[in-house]
């Protein structure tokens, strides 16, 4: 089982909202976002981070997905 986080970049489009601003709003870094975009993994407390930022639940950002679908 993997981690798509297709979700989250489409939310951002919604919102108007660039990586950059994301990373400074929740306070994390450029590796963050490098993670990411890769699909590996972050720790949940970045994902709480991310969350908060954006108004928004967990299943809005995140899926998961067999490795087939990588």
């Amino acid at each position: 089982m993997a981690v798509s986080y297709k979700k989250l970049f489409h939310l951002l489009i919604d919102k108007g909202m660039t990586n950059a601003e994301l990373m400074e709003k929740a306070g994390f870094s450029a590796n963050i976002i490098t993670r990411i975009k890769r699909d590996n993994y972050i720790s949940l407390d970045t994902i709480e981070k991310i969350c908060k930022t954006l108004d928004c639940g967990v299943d809005d950002i995140l899926e998961f997905t067999t490795e087939d679908e990588q």
